[in-house]
């Protein structure tokens, strides 16, 4: 059975001890009975099958572990490729019949994740089993194919979705029945990609009423689970095609009609039908902008032949996963804190522990800028820890969920704040002045103003770590802890727009010009924030023109980059980006999630510009890849290549 579609109707049950292929079913939402009913009195209704592929996560660096057994103390150490190293202890301490601290794991830059590092897989946990029995070390690492073929596979999912609008373009109703492939069991992640896809399907809309049905089954395919764009992807396919369809057949600019029924900043914190409360954010501003740059492009040569189109989409993005009462509640086995140890050490440099773990995305710079800005250090005085289960703060989450910054950045935000204002009431004692009257600024505590007066850091430290001469009733040492547990979810937003170039001989869909406009709150260091975006944006044009995991009788079509296309340096263009900064005032420090924005929306956006290019085929874009072939049956109304769930 490797047909999501057919699992859900009567195929062959994969798993006859559950004598059903549906493993988790459920709605969400608004009642079904209102929506139909509203979609039973709109004007006009959209109604499509779209298809989300299943794809491949592809960190340049593929998974591997390391493990060293002491037989003396009984100890497991073990190197490992991986987004949450106290998840990964956890686990393994479980299954081992461990104490947790007899458990040590260590995550050293580890070429990328995306989301498929962040769980223990079987193959990691035989090589810990083996270093055991043979007590010494064992390293085991993952080839290409066996990436291809059990690392975790993405997306999967099927959607007859439906848009109903009144008269005057209003946005009145949204259903959607989905189907999901869970692969041949659910991972650990279970349903979250549906439970997210669903809850973040009104965007940035405003709708009468909304809601979803949703079917998770069982195939005999390779576990899908997390990826960058978890669940919203497919939210943003489905809501962006719907949208962009309804422009057409109404004869309305796909823009303004976006703008039309977008949510307004006054009306912030919004709260949508699935029960998410927007923060903050000005969503028409960001389309407007984007709107206006992307058509004021001029291609090169516009009269080669070749058909072209100008596509937009626009989301919300779900970033800074907590409050951890939320993850309890829904059953994530997930904390939604994150704590952070920041301490000027004796010789006035600082070193900064946190849960949060790094994958590439810069996490290390910017909490090493807050702490310098908080501390009023230079930046090269300041080391981050992380990594490391036997020396960071607990953290079961890890990297994932755009929320490394959002939650590790806040609790960094409040102990550096702790911490300089110890350092300035040691200092304000030993100057006989007040607190309020002190700066901390390039390693210095000094008296605002007369910076003669006042103490490096490296003083103060000595002193303080020895106890001495400091005010009555502090502790020595200069050492603060904060653990920060979100109030609620920050959400992040952005638009899209792409020009493209379809070649009406060849089907072949070259992209001429990228924008994007985004919100992540404040950016604690832009050149990391674009780059993330861009990032994000190469791997989504990826999914848009050239991905898909197939497979025929169970059997996987892809064993490497032969059989599973990627772009090139050629194949992403120059993207013009632009950001907004709207402090979100849930975090401290204002920042919001950035990490997985970048690719949210991109497929959505240039299937729309395609659509643009092709307006008779535009009804018939109802999946991805858009290959050559593809778009070439496409233009000639030759036979559809099929869903790559089929």
């Amino acid at each position: 059975v490797d047909d999501a579609v057919s699992a859900a109707r009567g195929a062959p049950v994969v798993r006859p001890d559950l004598g059903t292929n549906v493993v988790v079913e459920f709605t969400a939402g608004d009642p079904q009975v209102d929506v139909e009913a509203a979609l039973a009195a709109a004007d006009h209704v959209v109604d499509m099958e779209l298809v989300i592929p299943r794809v491949i996560g592809r960190p340049i660096e593929t998974r591997g572990a390391i493990a060293s057994w002491d037989p003396a103390t009984g100890g497991l150490t073990v190197w490992n490729s991986t987004q949450a190293v106290h998840h990964v202890r956890e686990h393994l301490a479980a299954l081992f019949g461990l104490a947790a601290d007899q458990v040590r794991v260590i995550a050293p830059d580890i070429g990328g994740g995306f989301g498929v590092k962040e769980h223990l897989y079987p193959d990691e946990v035989l090589t810990c089993e083996a270093a055991r029995r043979r007590a010494r070390p064992v390293k085991w690492i993952e080839d290409r194919f066996e990436s291809f073929t059990a690392s975790l596979h993405a997306r999967g999912q099927h959607h007859h979705a439906r848009l109903g609008l009144d008269a005057d373009g209003r946005f009145v109703a949204l259903w959607t029945d989905v189907v999901h492939d869970q692969g041949a069991h659910p991972s650990n992640v279970g349903p979250g990609p549906s439970i997210v896809a669903t809850g973040m399907l009104p965007g940035p809309y405003r709708f009468g009423t909304a809601g979803a049905h949703v079917r998770c089954v069982v195939t005999n395919r390779t576990p899908t689970g997390a990826y960058r764009g978890f669940g919203m992807q497919q939210a943003a396919w489905v809501r962006e095609r719907l949208v962009d369809e309804a422009a057409r057949r109404l004869g309305r600019d796909p823009v303004e009609l976006r703008l039309a029924n977008m949510i307004r900043p006054h009306e912030m914190p919004f709260t949508t039908p699935f029960h998410h409360r927007y923060d903050s954010g000005d969503y028409p501003r960001a389309l407007s902008m984007v709107a206006a740059a992307a058509r004021a492009f001029e291609p090169a040569d516009a009269a080669d032949g070749k058909r072209r189109g100008v596509g937009f989409a626009s989301f919300v993005e779900f970033t800074g996963l907590g409050p951890t009462a939320v993850q309890q509640q829904v059953g994530f086995h997930l904390n939604g804190f994150e704590s952070s140890v920041v301490r000027i050490e004796p010789d006035g440099t600082a070193t900064v522990l946190t849960g949060a773990a790094s994958v590439g995305q810069g996490i290390e710079t910017t909490l090493a800028q807050i702490a310098a800005d908080g501390l009023g250090l230079p930046l090269d005085r300041i080391r981050v820890v992380i990594g490391d289960s036997a020396r960071v703060p607990y953290s079961s989450a890890g990297a994932i969920a755009s929320r490394s910054l959002t939650v590790a950045g806040g609790a960094l935000v409040q102990s550096s704040a702790r911490l300089a204002a110890k350092v300035a009431e040691i200092a304000a004692h030993r100057l006989e002045s007040s607190p309020d009257d002190i700066e901390l600024v390039d390693g210095r505590a000094q008296v605002i103003g007369t910076p003669t007066r006042g103490y490096s850091l490296a003083e103060l430290a000595d002193t303080a770590w020895m106890g001495w001469d400091l005010p009555a009733g502090m502790d020595a040492g200069l050492e603060e802890r904060v653990t920060y547990d979100p109030a609620d979810i920050t959400y992040s937003y952005a638009s899209h727009a792409a020009a493209v170039a379809v070649d009406p001989d060849t089907g072949h869909v070259a992209i001429e010009g990228y924008w994007t406009v985004h919100d992540a709150g404040v950016l604690v260091n832009p050149m990391i924030a674009e780059g993330q975006v861009q990032g994000g944006i190469a791997q989504g044009i990826g999914m848009a023109l050239y991905e898909a995991a197939r497979f025929i009788d169970g059997q996987p079509l892809q064993s490497s980059f032969m059989d599973y296309l990627v772009p090139t340096a050629a194949g992403v263009p120059d993207v013009w980006m632009d950001h907004i900064e709207t402090p979100s005032p849930i975090t401290p420090g204002g920042m919001k999630g950035l990490g997985e924005g970048g690719l949210i929306p991109v497929p959505a956006t240039v299937a729309n510009a395609v659509a643009a290019a092709l307006p008779a085929a535009a009804s018939r874009i109802v999946t991805t890849p858009l290959s050559a072939d593809v778009v070439w049956g496409l233009i000639h109304d030759g036979p559809h290549p099929g869903s790559p769930e089929g």
